[in-house]
């Protein structure tokens, strides 16, 4: 009862913040029960006036409302199927941009974290630099010569194997910083906010149980599986609030794209890395959002606007995993003219399926082979199988031959995405997350190319990453290989069938020894099969006097 108050608070006042910024104004009352327009119009009352747009009102409450909120904004923005296509678009504006907490308790999250003076773990430890919902970040310095061996582990039960080729990548400019004779080299802290876990649990609980009430009284709430929703926020959040994960995810980009001549991010310092802190080479590069700058180092922008959109496709199809939040506050561009990515929270994951699905809709579009299209979306299990591919592949045709009526700058492949999910929504495909959070990764992305090259071509771009996914999997070779995979694993199949005819052996001379007196129940097993035989004939004895009652209600009736 005490919870269920609570959770009314708190809810209550994200309503009346919500209903001061005039968010409510967003909602069509037409379709509603009349109580809930009469709810709509009193919350107006209290509205403020305002010269923003529908987005820019929902930006500030949420802002407002605080680091959950944010995130949960952030997140509605990935699912247009629950909040729409236009307001998803809106709330992609929405930036993670949070008033820093105090130096001193930044201070005191390391030192607890590594249990160490701070003066042994950083040289220097600066003012923050950027703070968002769940972190924030300061420039520190780091005394050369330093090894992991004077550093202690963090006490979180940081792995000491850990350190692989990012702290070899540190270690070498390390050793580069010797030779030059400099004493310190500079570092990215990212600190985790104090009590951040506490507010958020708090918030989750409140939105679980506005999930619940809802689901139980509305079917609109229960197709849009509001309880799954916010469940995927939870997850997405414990994630971020453990800041090692976001290390190894780091880490595991890095190998993918270790050849990769256009990419880089930076290296992880797993010595200064624990729970509640993460450590990073600080970036010296110029922000993709600073077009001045880029003109003015001379740097080749259209050329760099392809790479941001090639290296996006290039992670998703030919490694499955990629940098889910690549706004240009996110992406700089170094001296050499290579991108480097920061803030690896947000991360998608494709699996084979996935990305033969992309790689297959996205060429199957720009060879217009819409039958095929059509076809990859029955082969993945996407489309039940009822539906016609012939229908499917017509509806598919009616959004690709527009696009390829226009020139270049006018073809927008995350517009062709929302539209396909659209049209996919007709025919009864469920919604897939991860596809969701691909085409919002698009979305941003492509806006970034266009930011960079307002004539980018996005086919001609995109084609040369899905043709060479294609005949690299799809293709003779690829052919060779699933050849070989499913030989391997029959292979391993037919090496494991001995000890599986070892443990059936085993199994059936248990089965005799057991069975050979006859079979043996222990008294606790006797006593429970009484007491549920027990409850079954109470059971029993009820059900009769309730038939019994309506049979006797009826003849009355009758009577």
């Amino acid at each position: 009862m005490i919870s269920a108050v609570s959770h009314l608070a708190r809810l209550a006042r994200a309503g009346f913040v919500l209903a001061r910024e005039g968010v409510f104004s967003l909602i069509d009352p037409a379709p509603l029960p009349v109580p809930a327009r009469v709810g709509l119009h009193l919350a107006r009352l209290i509205e403020r006036p305002r010269a923003h747009d529908g987005a820019g009102r929902l930006a500030i409450a949420l802002t407002e409302l605080g680091p959950t909120y944010v995130k949960l904004g952030q997140f509605l923005a990935t699912r247009p199927d629950v909040v729409g296509a236009q307001l998803a678009r809106d709330l992609e504006s929405l930036q993670d941009r949070m008033p820093p907490f105090p130096q001193a308790e930044a201070e005191a999250t390391i030192v607890r974290a590594f249990d160490k003076p701070l003066n042994e773990v950083f040289a220097s430890f600066g003012p923050p630099v950027a703070a968002a919902s769940i972190a924030q970040v300061h420039r520190a310095e780091v005394a050369e010569g330093r090894t992991s061996q004077q550093i202690a582990h963090p006490r979180e039960g940081g792995d000491p194997e850990a350190p692989t080729r990012d702290t070899k990548v540190m270690d070498s400019r390390l050793r580069g910083n010797e030779r030059n004779g400099s004493s310190r080299r500079a570092v990215a802290v990212k600190v985790l906010r104090p009590g951040i876990e506490r507010r958020f649990k708090a918030d989750l609980d409140a939105f679980y149980f506005a999930a619940r009430k809802g689901e139980a009284l509305s079917a609109e709430a229960r197709r849009l599986r509001l309880i799954e929703v916010v469940d995927t926020l939870a997850r997405s959040v414990r994630l971020e609030m453990d800041l090692r994960l976001e290390a190894a995810a780091l880490s595991e980009l890095a190998q993918n794209t270790k050849d990769d001549a256009d990419f880089r991010v930076p290296g992880v310092d797993w010595d200064r890395t624990a729970r509640e802190v993460l450590t990073l080479e600080w970036i010296d590069a110029t922000p993709l959002s600073d077009r001045a700058r880029l003109e003015a180092k001379g740097l080749d922008l259209p050329k760099l606007g392809r790479s941001v959109i090639q290296t996006f496709l290039r992670h998703a199809l030919r490694d499955g995993f990629f940098h889910a939040d690549m706004h240009p506050g996110n992406l700089f561009v170094d001296d050499e003219g290579r991108l480097v990515a920061v803030d690896f929270g947000i991360m998608g994951r494709l699996g084979p399926k996935e990305r033969r699905f992309l790689a297959e809709i996205l060429y199957g579009f720009i060879t217009r082979d819409y039958h095929r299209t059509a076809e990859v979306h029955f082969e993945a299990g996407y489309v039940p199988r009822h539906h016609s591919v012939e229908s499917f592949a017509q509806a598919i045709r009616a959004i690709g031959e527009p696009i390829h009526n226009r020139s270049a700058e006018d073809i927008s492949m995350a517009k062709l995405l929302t539209l396909l999910f659209e049209v996919t929504g007709l025919f009864d495909m469920r919604t897939r997350p991860e596809l969701l959070l691909l085409q919002k990764t698009m979305v941003v992305v492509e806006g970034v190319g266009r930011s960079l090259d307002p004539k980018l071509d996005m086919w001609k771009t995109a084609e040369p990453v899905v043709r060479e996914w294609i005949e690299r999997h799809l293709g003779p070779l690829g052919k060779v290989e699933d050849v070989a995979d499913g030989a391997a694993e029959i292979g391993r199949f037919l090496g494991g069938v001995p000890a599986l005819l070892t443990r059936g052996a085993n199994v059936l001379d248990q089965l005799d020894e057991i069975t050979r007196d006859g079979l043996v129940l222990s008294p606790q097993t006797v006593e429970a099969i009484g007491a549920a035989e027990a409850r079954g004939n109470r059971g029993l004895t009820i059900g009769i006097w309730v038939i019994a009652a309506l049979l006797t209600w009826l003849i009355l009736l009758v009577w």
